[in-house]
């Protein structure tokens, strides 16, 4: 899963790498976003776990350790710069949706 492959994360992706900068397993993941978003983001058990073994495949997310029967997961470099592009393109959505808001006002103007 290259960046090329990946223009845009899903939510709940961003959310899992956002949550894996530091090191969870995937059922505190889902806690860990759930409770940072407000509860506006929740992500599935099935979600979860297809996205860790995606990511473990891609090499973005790498196990860490292992507690019971838990693997926790740390983000890779190429994890990492994944999430950085992504918060990168959302930034510059945002900026362009801000340019654009204040010129069509002072068109009205």
């Amino acid at each position: 899963m290259s960046r090329e492959q990946l223009q845009n994360l899903t939510e709940p992706m961003y959310y899992l790498l956002l949550a894996m900068r530091t090191p969870r397993h995937g059922y505190d993941a889902m806690q860990f976003i759930q409770s940072a978003t407000g509860g506006r983001v929740r992500i599935g058990a099935g979600t979860m776990y297809a996205l860790l073994s995606r990511f473990e495949k891609e090499k973005i997310l790498t196990p860490a350790a292992e507690e019971g029967r838990r693997k926790i997961y740390r983000l890779t470099p190429k994890g990492e710069a994944l999430l950085r592009g992504e918060m990168d393109r959302l930034r510059m959505l945002l900026a362009d949706a801000e340019r654009m808001e204040k010129e069509a006002d002072e068109h009205e103007s």
